[in-house]
C-alpha cells in the first residue's frame, strides 16, 4: 500500500501554532477540499478540537494539520507551507495533483 502523506512547512507549522494558541478549545487546523472555485475545487480551512475517524494527522513543532480522506484523494503529495510577504499572508499548497489553478490561490483543477 503507498503512503499517503501531506506535509507541512516549518512556516506553516509556526502559523497554526500561533492561530491556535487563540482560540480557546481547538487544537489543531483542518484543510479539506471543496467542489467550486473558479477553477472547479477549492481548500477550505476550519480549527478542530481534534482529529475524527478516518484522518490523517500531520505533526510538526507542536502543530497539528487534519486532512479527511476524501480531500486526501486530492491532496496526495502536497505540501502546505505558509508565506507572509508584500502581497500578504496566506496558506499556499503545493499541489502536485493540481493541474491548474487561479489567481486567488484557494482553486484548482485536477
Amino acid at each position: 500500500m503507498t503512503s499517503r502523506t501531506v506535509t507541512l512547512s516549518q512556516n506553516a507549522a509556526r502559523r497554526i501554532q500561533r492561530i491556535i494558541a487563540g482560540e480557546e478549545g481547538k487544537t489543531a487546523l483542518r484543510v479539506s477540499v471543496e467542489g467550486g472555485g473558479c477553477s472547479g475545487f477549492s481548500y477550505k480551512f476550519d480549527l478542530e478540537t481534534g482529529p475524527q475517524e478516518g484522518d490523517l494527522v500531520v505533526e510538526r513543532d507542536g502543530a497539528t494539520l487534519l486532512v479527511d480522506e476524501m480531500s486526501l484523494v486530492y491532496m496526495e503529495g502536497a505540501e502546505i507551507d505558509f508565506v507572509d510577504n508584500l502581497l500578504g499572508q496566506s496558506f499556499q499548497i503545493n499541489n502536485p495533483n493540481a493541474v491548474a489553478s487561479c489567481g486567488c490561490g484557494t482553486s484548482f483543477a485536477i
